[in-house]
């Protein structure tokens, strides 16, 4: 008796003439697409997803509108902004590094523009308006006479302690229910994810590449 011979499978899965005998047509469903991706860490998603949360709850202007509210405006009347705040910080940060028995040092643009890692004439620019602002002075350089040397005025020093104060009750007020030991180790570890993303810090600029790949595929 005559059998019939079985289509010989190519290796993609189609007979010799051409017919899908994989099991998968096209329109099948768990057929793999030219466009699948691995199955997201689900622990990786949460931690993106708690990120953009605290961006955009961080956008908002309640820290700054509680340091105009307490402290007196700018010179002119001009309200304080986030830049400002920055560039207080960033002086304070490098006025507490200096060690007493250390030779006289400064505090120049250019070393406000490494603590805040932006490009010397966008920290030209910051500074000038918290110096306008009346938070800053400016005063010759103990190194070189020919910079200038800034520090905190009162006004800066003012807004210095009113930024942390509300920071700390903020970080109280969202902690209430943790433990000491709690705490602790959430310092510990946001400390340790900090310093890993200031080593590398890539996710800004993979924005460009991000949808240059939607793009090709």
């Amino acid at each position: 008796m005559a059998t019939e011979t079985s289509a010989t499978k190519r290796p993609d899965g189609r007979s010799a003439a051409g017919h899908d005998t994989s099991g998968h047509g096209p329109g099948t469903p768990g057929a793999p697409g030219p466009h699948d991706e691995p199955a997201p860490d689900p622990v990786l998603a949460a931690i993106g997803a708690a990120l953009l949360q605290l961006r955009r709850s961080w956008a908002k202007p309640d820290l700054m509108k509680r340091i105009r509210a307490q402290t007196p405006a700018g010179t002119g009347g001009r309200p304080l902004q986030i830049s400002n705040l920055m560039v207080v910080n960033a002086v304070a940060a490098l006025t507490a590094e200096a060690r007493p028995d250390d030779p006289p040092s400064e505090i120049t643009v250019g070393a406000v523009a490494d603590r805040l890692e932006i490009d010397p004439s966008t920290a030209s620019r910051l500074v000038g308006h918290a110096i306008d602002a009346g938070l800053l002075s400016r005063r010759p350089s103990p190194v070189d006479a020919r910079r200038a040397n800034l520090g905190l005025t009162d006004a800066g020093r003012r807004v210095k302690q009113v930024g942390d104060r509300f920071r700390r009750a903020y970080l109280d007020e969202l902690m209430a229910g943790w433990t000491a030991d709690e705490r602790a180790e959430f310092a510990r570890l946001l400390t340790r994810f900090t310093d890993a993303a200031a080593r590398a810090p890539r996710y800004s600029d993979g924005i460009d590449k991000i949808f240059e790949e939607a793009r090709a595929d």
